[in-house]
């Protein structure tokens, strides 16, 4: 049988047609190599600001979720590493009943400044921006929500000539575009997967890839968004948006061996950034031993079955 399903998957890679268009928002885009335009190596003086976001979630039940995040910007410049910024903040979002309906209301504790305004995490629990099919959204998905808000943030405070963002410049939830209008025009945002199709099925970036030049490069979808190779000898092709005056400076931060084509500066910033099952696990003690949250464990009991099991297996 797993002959069988690999035969299969060979005939699925294997469609490769130089003729074949790009699926994007519903339109057909050709592709062809006239489109391909090579990015030329600078050695400007410019500082890029690297940003990226860790969360995890503490203790979630039905009606209440405690949540940690953590958001942190490095700035390189000429490849040596400079300022960074760390915001670390824990978010409580509670279920409440607000005009015949369930919103979602969230509070931040932190010992820093406030990043971002807790007003507009404030939501419609079916508000389509975080549910999922016809169910309404799980409380865990205002995590995601303030994390976004609070990268998008940060890049206020990062004073650099560049500012580049893992993931997209695609506003997915409500009120994002607020501070996505506060970006300055230096900003751009490089994500690792994309969920692009070609009319033949195939994957854009491998199909890129076969066609595409030597060297840099990068193919534009439309007037934001492009594909990218930023070195020479990767495999690697993203999904860039934003301002592509920025890639001949970027090139140089695209280097490391352990992921080459891809910025250094984003993969420290998701080391910094990323909370640990560790650190998880150290918060949610000293949580729950305080004697004072004895109710609270009761909460916890009727909504950690998964978690249960996962230790059975």
């Amino acid at each position: 049988m797993l002959k069988q399903i690999s035969k299969e998957i060979r005939t699925i890679i294997s469609q490769y047609d130089e003729n074949d268009n790009l699926i994007f928002n519903n339109q057909l885009i050709p592709i062809s190599k006239v489109n391909f335009i090579s990015i030329p190596q600078k050695t400007e003086n410019k500082t890029i600001g690297f940003i990226d976001g860790g969360q995890c979630e503490i203790i979630t039940t039905g009606n209440f979720c405690l949540s940690f995040i953590r958001v942190y910007s490095q700035i390189f410049q000429n490849n040596f590493k400079k300022e960074s910024l760390k915001y670390e903040f824990y978010l409580l979002t509670k279920a409440i009943w607000k005009n015949e309906n369930l919103f979602y209301e969230s509070k931040i504790y932190s010992e820093q400044e406030k990043i971002i305004d807790e007003n507009d995490l404030l939501i419609n629990s079916t508000d389509e921006t975080i549910r999922t099919g016809i169910e309404r959204a799980p409380i865990t998905k205002v995590t995601n929500m303030a994390r976004r808000f609070a990268e998008l943030a940060l890049a206020q405070k990062t004073k650099a000539d560049i500012i580049i963002f893992d993931g997209t410049l695609q506003a997915m939830y409500k009120r994002e575009e607020k501070y996505l209008l506060q970006l300055n025009e230096n900003i751009g945002a490089i994500a690792k997967s994309s969920s692009l199709f070609t009319t033949s099925g195939n994957n854009p970036t491998i199909l890129l890839n076969k066609m595409g030049p030597t060297g840099c490069w990068l193919y534009r979808i439309n007037n934001n968004s492009s594909f990218v190779k930023l070195h020479p000898l990767t495999k690697h092709i993203f999904r860039y948006e934003g301002n592509t005056n920025n890639l001949s400076n970027l090139i140089n931060n695209c280097s490391d061996a352990l992921f080459l084509g891809y910025p250094y500066g984003l993969i420290l910033a998701d080391k910094m950034a990323r909370v640990s099952n560790q650190e998880k696990k150290s918060v949610m003690t000293r949580f729950l031993l305080d004697k004072e949250n004895k109710e609270i464990i009761s909460y916890l009991n009727s909504s950690n079955a998964h978690e249960i099991l996962d230790r059975m297996g």
